[in-house]
């Protein structure tokens, strides 16, 4: 089956980097477009970038400038390097397989990993 496995979180101080890791097992990984998104505590899940199969990429607003997407075919594997990260960066990110539709839509992705915890402290 389907499995996404992320890696990769923790406790940084503000203005620091972490480099997130999603590993895809159990799907033609080079099919897919891959996000990522994030979940504060008592927010909604919120986007924040995805990468095509060839290496486009689509970045939130909010956050294009300080995060990057990368993605290595070969290891089925998708990351999300974060710096000069702020407290309100903490959250759980999570990586998920687009299945068409809006990019930056939650619902429009099927499979999910189970989360990384990232908090960033002031």
């Amino acid at each position: 089956q389907v499995q996404l496995v992320e890696s990769g979180g923790g406790l940084v101080e503000a203005g620091g980097s972490l480099r997130l890791s999603c590993v895809a097992s159990g799907l033609t990984f080079t099919t897919y477009v891959m996000g990522w998104f994030r979940q504060a505590s008592g927010n909604e899940r919120e986007f924040v970038a995805a990468i095509g199969p060839t290496g486009e990429s689509l970045f939130s607003d909010l956050l294009k400038g300080r995060f990057s997407i990368s993605r290595d075919n070969n290891k089925n594997t998708v990351n999300v390097q974060m710096n000069s990260l702020k407290p309100e960066d903490t959250a759980i990110y999570y990586c998920a397989t687009f299945v068409g539709g809006d990019l930056s839509r939650y619902s429009d992705y099927t499979y999910w990993g189970q989360g990384t915890q990232v908090t960033v402290s002031s």
